[in-house]
């Protein structure tokens, strides 16, 4: 009967042990939800704010710059998905760079519609230079965070 008595107080304890251990470290699913959560984050900024004036630019790329600061301040413990998280502010920074190369290009063209010298060549000029910022960041930085997003999904779902 004593021996009964010991595995009853033994159990508990060494389930408990087990759980706190659990909690204490985080698991690879919980790193995976708060990679993606930001990265979400990051990617619905540029969606739902494709500069196209200067203060709307400006501003997402502070944003962006938050959610680059942010990537890179997750607490995250797997070497893969430490990977991961240094790929995603690279090209999150890459992003913002970008952005403001446009946002300074519609600044520049604002400048000369209001003093309205030379306006149509400069116009035309600052028109270039944002669409070469944006589609460089289209055909660079946006396919590496596809195959990235991709490559993140699929590692997240194999088991631990």
């Amino acid at each position: 009967m004593s021996i009964w008595r010991k595995y009853i107080i033994i159990a508990p304890v060494c389930l408990s042990i087990t759980f706190m251990v659990t909690a204490c470290n985080q698991s690879k699913i919980s790193q995976c939800q708060q990679l993606i959560a930001v990265v979400n984050k990051g990617s619905e900024l540029i969606d739902n704010n494709k500069g196209k004036k200067v203060t709307t630019s400006l501003q997402l790329v502070k944003d962006l710059e938050a959610t680059t600061k942010d990537i890179k301040e997750l607490d995250i413990k797997d070497p893969k998905l430490k990977e991961f998280q240094n790929s995603y502010a690279n090209v999150f920074e890459t992003f913002t760079q970008a952005i403001s190369k446009a946002a300074q290009a519609l600044n520049s063209t604002n400048t000369v519609n209001q003093e309205a010298r030379h306006a149509s060549e400069q116009i035309q000029k600052d028109r270039e230079n944002i669409d070469a910022s944006l589609t460089q960041v289209g055909a660079t930085a946006g396919k590496q965070s596809d195959t990235l997003a991709s490559q993140l999904n699929q590692y997240c779902r194999q088991p631990e």
